[in-house]
């Protein structure tokens, strides 16, 4: 039987017993299409074709640039060709068992400008300590300003930042305690700022009388516990569409990604950024290398001897 009639009967296959749709056939045909001519070319067929015949053919097509998904996705098409030539008795073996999916490449986490953070934080600040008409619009004003300022100086995960206790934060300390995943425990500097905007918020949250009998450092105002995540990105997208950040690009998570891509762009160890994000793994902070190649780049063009010729 040709190699033509072998794929008309996989592709028969799929749409008597598995009910394949069209579009689904449509795509098993040019996938497969595409990998005969791979094997052609290399003086193979799809009844002689090698693991080094699959991986051949997987080169190529990383070579021509397609996505990690796309080539994923032919692969279990050429896996699912071949797993139908062995169970029909035109081959004793699958090639493709052993032959490695393509890593999808992990997406670089959004990261705002230092600039960006300052004019947002600048502009959260001025409303956290302008008058307001009412009161309950003043102390949200300031809880914000006090949320995204310890995000920023800290890094902390948002589930742990609305969630902190009074207690976490001493007065006058330099560090606090946070309490990440797994319930585990980790010590984290408090800049100066970050510390003068809890004093801050601390002062008006006990002149408003809404401390009593809390023991979060950010309590709820419409109802008991503390302030909710939902709640806190609502309001960070409202502040960072007035600075001319479009809200999208915005949430508490991306000011912790913020936090760590400005450290090490700043000259921060990878091991130390690990830490003070709670990763329990290198490869998880990683993610931030993109900064650390350019500035590496940055610096060998600057003071390598050779650089400017």
């Amino acid at each position: 039987m040709s190699e033509r009639h072998l794929v008309e009967a996989f592709l028969e296959m799929q749409s008597v017993e598995r009910g394949a749709a069209e579009n689904t056939l449509a795509a098993y045909q040019r996938d497969l299409d595409a990998y005969l001519e791979c094997l052609s070319g290399h003086g193979a067929s799809a009844v002689t074709a090698s693991r080094s015949d699959v991986e051949a053919f997987m080169a190529d097509l990383a070579a021509q640039g397609m996505a990690p998904s796309t080539q994923a996705r032919r692969l279990s098409a050429v896996r699912q060709f071949h797993k139908f030539l062995y169970a029909e008795g035109r081959r004793n073996d699958d090639p493709t068992a052993t032959v490695a999916r393509p890593r999808k490449r992990q997406p670089l986490p959004k990261v705002l400008s230092e600039d960006e953070v300052g004019r947002l934080l600048d502009t959260v600040r001025a409303r956290a300590f302008a008058p307001h008409e009412r009161p309950l619009e003043g102390l949200r004003a300031m809880r914000l300003h006090v949320l995204l300022e310890l995000v920023y100086a800290t890094g902390m995960r948002v589930s742990e930042l609305v969630s902190l206790r009074s207690a976490a934060i001493r007065r006058d300390a330099r560090v606090m305690t946070v309490r990440g995943k797994g319930d585990k425990e980790r010590i984290v500097p408090v800049g100066g700022r970050a510390r003068e905007a809890v004093e801050a918020w601390r002062s008006a949250l006990a002149a408003s009388g809404r401390q009593q009998g809390t023991p979060w450092l950010f309590p709820a105002f419409s109802e008991s516990g503390h302030v909710t995540r939902q709640s806190f990105a609502r309001d960070l997208k409202d502040a960072a569409a007035s600075v001319g950040i479009r809200p999208e690009l915005i949430s508490p998570h991306v000011l912790r990604h913020a936090f760590a891509s400005h450290l090490l762009a700043n000259g921060a160890d990878l091991r130390v950024v690990q830490a003070l994000l709670g990763h329990a793994d290198i490869s998880t902070t990683q993610i931030y290398t993109h900064v650390l190649d350019e500035r590496l780049r940055q610096l060998v063009e600057t003071h390598h001897p050779l650089a400017g010729r």
